[in-house]
């Protein structure tokens, strides 16, 4: 199983373009990139942000988007460890984040950020977002805050 743990300086990195998103309507989506191969302990060292497009309530990376996306991660030899992507209202996995998902490895994270990160802090981050892990079926399923140490952790 693996676990991540992300610097605190790359979840307000994170947040800040979220809101940025918010500011314009708009759900964000930033990613969250590890040295390969992906371990047991890995450490988030970039909060990418994708060529993407986006609505209020959705988002999408075209393929130029994706093309980057991978080009940059072969070139800086890193893995895609999460996903992290803000709601308008509440913060929960909806049809189309399970279907447009990129990340998409057993183990996965999807972190799903409410009210455009507004009210969202590197703080209580933890505390305000949801989580969400891909399951061997390839199914989304809730971190329950009582597992969520054991799946991310925050560190300085």
């Amino acid at each position: 199983m693996t676990s991540l743990r992300c610097p605190t300086r790359l979840v307000e990195q994170t947040l800040e373009s979220l809101r940025a998103a918010g500011q314009r309507g708009t759900e964000g989506v930033v990613l969250w990139l590890a040295k390969r191969p992906l371990g047991a302990n890995a450490v988030i060292v970039e909060a990418f942000i994708p060529e993407y497009t986006a609505r209020a309530d959705v988002f999408h990376i075209p393929p130029s988007g994706m093309t980057t996306l991978m080009t940059h991660l072969r070139t800086q030899k890193l893995a895609l460890a999460a996903q992290v992507h803000s709601h308008p209202q509440l913060a929960f996995h909806s049809k189309a984040d399970d279907a447009w998902a990129i990340v998409r490895h057993e183990g996965a994270l999807s972190i799903v950020v409410p009210h455009f990160a507004r009210e969202v802090t590197a703080e209580n981050f933890l505390k305000e977002t949801a989580t969400f892990r891909l399951s061997a079926e390839d199914r989304w399923l809730p971190v329950v805050p009582l597992d969520l140490p054991r799946h991310l952790e925050l560190s300085l």
